[in-house]
């Protein structure tokens, strides 16, 4: 059994048959068409143009993400902590806007320097993150689970607190910043900012460089298959990790800002909105490759957006796309390793 294209075809669209049928399993048990719930799913993402541009604005943050992720796990490492370094990035974007609000600057270089300042708040949630597993012997998922709850408390202190409404601490966030100072729309009624798009299509563009075209993506390829002996042939291990994990929070900084900046405006709770972690089956389900990143990002993206429907057509809540993200992922591991159990057998090994 050759290991080639077809035979990766195969299990892949296996794969994908048997999480849409668990998952049609799941709907008809509570009653409804699973036909129905899925043609809900598409209007929702695909039937109009505002539809669409918000499927466009919901990939963008997660296109972001995605190219940082596959940086760390190319490395070997499983960076969870990815939600606190979008967190941290919105934080410090928040505090940039605010600090150069109503200055004598251009609302174009408060809206970089804040994108920048958030970038510099994801590198350092994820410094933090790289230093515990290098220097301190954490696991990087422990550690990054333990940030991300850290960097949560920190953001409900200052919503609630020091960036609270005047005379009320509100769920919906902070007070929103001067119309001036949100990323420019296509149109005053559109939600598509073309700028954090280019952003993100660039950021997947300088991932697939870096790591299929550069020694720097070699040697982080080799640290990840067995960092051991990637150290014995010279190469300088920790020091890849931590740049894998500033790379990776820088992205997931501006994918905080862009939230800020483009999105909402301001600082809210659930800025991130499990961002992060879609990032994190995003790049799994490629298989860590930046190839197919952005149109699995955008199928994510739509799922997402599609499901708003379930729970005012069909009484559905619209977590069901998260079904059908989660059984993806699981099922192409199951079929990878299938595979690759298989491959073995052919070639004689136990």
């Amino acid at each position: 059994m050759r290991d080639d294209r077809s035979t990766r075809l195969l299990f892949g669209a296996g794969s994908v048959i048997l999480a849409i049928a668990f998952t049609s399993a799941i709907v008809a048990a509570t009653g409804n068409n699973p036909f129905v719930a899925y043609a809900n799913i598409v209007q929702g993402a695909l039937g109009n143009a505002d539809v669409a541009a918000n499927v466009v604005v919901a990939w963008v943050p997660l296109l972001l993400v995605t190219a940082g992720l596959l940086f760390t796990f190319t490395v070997g490492l499983w960076n969870i902590g990815i939600e606190g370094q979008i967190t941290l990035g919105a934080i410090f974007c928040t505090q940039a806007m605010r600090a150069l609000q109503g200055t004598s600057l251009a609302p174009g270089a408060v809206i970089a320097l804040a994108m920048a300042a958030g970038a510099a708040g994801g590198i350092l949630w994820a410094m933090l993150a790289g230093a515990l597993k290098t220097f301190g012997g954490v696991n990087e998922i422990f550690g990054g689970l333990g940030l991300n709850f850290v960097a949560t408390a920190l953001n409900l202190w200052l919503i609630f607190g020091p960036w609270k409404r005047p005379g009320v601490a509100s769920m919906s966030g902070t007070l929103p910043f001067e119309p001036s100072l949100w990323m420019p729309t296509l149109t005053p009624q559109s939600r598509f900012a073309p700028i954090p798009l280019a952003l993100a299509i660039g950021t997947i563009v300088i991932a697939f460089v870096l790591l299929k075209g550069t020694y720097f993506g070699l040697r982080l390829k080799a640290i990840g298959k067995n960092p051991k002996s990637a150290y014995l042939l010279g190469i300088p291990t920790w020091q890849h990790m931590m740049l894998s994990f500033v790379i990776c929070g820088s992205f997931a900084g501006l994918a905080g800002s862009v939230q800020v900046t483009s999105v909402y405006h301001r600082r809210i709770p659930s800025l991130s909105s499990g961002y992060g972690y879609m990032g994190l089956m995003v790049a799994m389900l490629v298989n860590y490759s930046p190839v197919f990143a952005a149109p699995v990002a955008l199928f994510f993206a739509a799922l997402n957006v599609g499901s708003i429907q379930l729970p005012i057509v069909l009484k559905l809540d619209s977590s069901l796309a998260g079904v059908i993200q989660g059984f993806l992922v699981l099922f192409v591991i199951i079929g990878n390793g299938l595979r690759l159990k298989l491959l073995g057998k052919k070639k004689g090994k136990p």
